[in-house]
């Protein structure tokens, strides 16, 4: 929660210096819907951090090993680098395996690289990565420890989505860097599949999956069946429903289950040439006007959601899900908008309607 006023300034510093430098790294509805995404994985988390954290406690409190002690600076580093290795494998299951790429793919949707693409982050995926964590809790690594260092994991990886930081020399041999991870979020051929650390890129290069960044061939940003929407939701549901379509279709209920475990691509299907100069970014020709209302609408609903994630452990399971439910419903009116739909203005209308009369019979709790 205190994090959003820091992304949301160096947002805007980053869209003036790419400005000042004639670099076109941000396009505003692609931005406005990574933000977008971004709180719809905030607000899930509302409902579904209290589930996945509890069972890391639960494990740690009745099943662990022995306890390591939290004033000893050698288990702060050791958690972290255990952490980062197993986001590795997380990462890379994330984009090996079609249910975890279900979910991941909401990240590499956006065919634009600067900091608001580190906020697009999936609603749905916390309960396919946290179980590969709970050898943590084994080994005895206190909750505060690994509550921090995910943290710390988490945030680190916000700044490497810049295209305004080039090569870093030896940095870029050691840890996650803008080059490195330019490259992880490439569709270009040599992209695909490569540089999945968090913090540490060393584990790229041990098991093989380290690409270093081209100067002769531009990254070209996105994924190969292109969202092509600026709706959220959908940007969360659509690889699962993909998926679910070809498990129906699979011949038996063995091949329906090891469809969901398949590689994203097919098994044993070969990479398709991609041809960098033939990809065509999504576009709607969304008016001028229309691109600022949505920007001073999604400064509203910021503010809104950070209250909103304030409040949240005060609040009882029925209003979370009415807050939950109202902003759901601004990621996808803005989006219509966005995409100039039919229905989108009277939708927002109603959406506007809505919004005075929680405001005006709510008593709203101080955080």
């Amino acid at each position: 929660m205190y994090a959003i006023p820091v992304f949301m300034v160096s947002i805007l510093l980053e869209a003036w210096i790419a400005h000042r430098r004639g670099v076109a790294t941000y396009d505003i509805p692609d931005a406005i819907t990574s933000l977008n995404f971004g709180i719809l994985s905030q607000v899930s988390a509302v409902f579904v951090r209290v589930f996945t954290f509890g069972i890391y406690v639960w494990t740690f409190e009745t099943l662990r090993l022995g306890t390591l002690p939290t004033d000893s600076i050698w288990v702060w580093v050791f958690a972290l680098i255990a952490y980062d290795f197993i986001y590795y494998w997380v990462h890379r299951f994330g984009h090996e395996v079609n249910l975890m790429w279900s979910a991941h793919q909401v990240h590499h949707s956006s065919e634009y690289f600067n900091l608001s693409t580190a906020l697009r982050q999936t609603s749905t995926g916390a309960f396919a990565s946290f179980p590969f964590y709970l050898p943590m809790a084994l080994l005895g690594v206190p909750p505060i420890v690994f509550g921090t260092v995910a943290l710390i994991d988490l945030l680190y990886q916000y700044w490497v989505h810049t295209e305004l930081v080039r090569k870093l020399g030896w940095a870029d041999r050691v840890f996650v860097t803008p080059s490195n991870h330019r490259v992880h979020h490439g569709q270009n051929d040599y992209c695909i599949d490569r540089n999945y650390g968090g913090i540490f890129i060393i584990w790229d290069r041990l098991f093989g999956t380290f690409a270093e960044e081209r100067d002769g061939e531009p990254v070209v940003y996105g994924i190969r069946k292109p969202l092509a929407s600026y709706n959220p939701v959908w940007g969360n549901l659509n690889v699962y429903l993909d998926v679910f379509r070809k498990s129906l279709s699979a011949g038996s209920m063995f091949a329906a289950v090891r469809t969901w475990f398949d590689p994203p691509g097919g098994r044993g299907v070969a990479l398709a040439h991609l041809d960098p100069q033939s990809v065509k970014k999504f576009e709607t020709g969304t008016p001028p006007g229309m691109r600022r209302y949505a920007v001073a609408q999604y400064a509203l609903l910021a503010v809104i959601v950070t209250y909103f994630l304030a409040i949240a452990p005060m609040l009882s399971l029925q209003d979370r899900m009415l807050w939950a439910l109202f902003i759901v419903v601004s990621t996808i009116s803005l989006g219509g908008l966005l995409e100039g739909r039919r229905y989108a203005k009277a939708f927002e209308g109603a959406r506007l309607i809505g919004l005075g009369a929680i405001l005006a019979v709510s008593a709203l709790p101080t955080p």
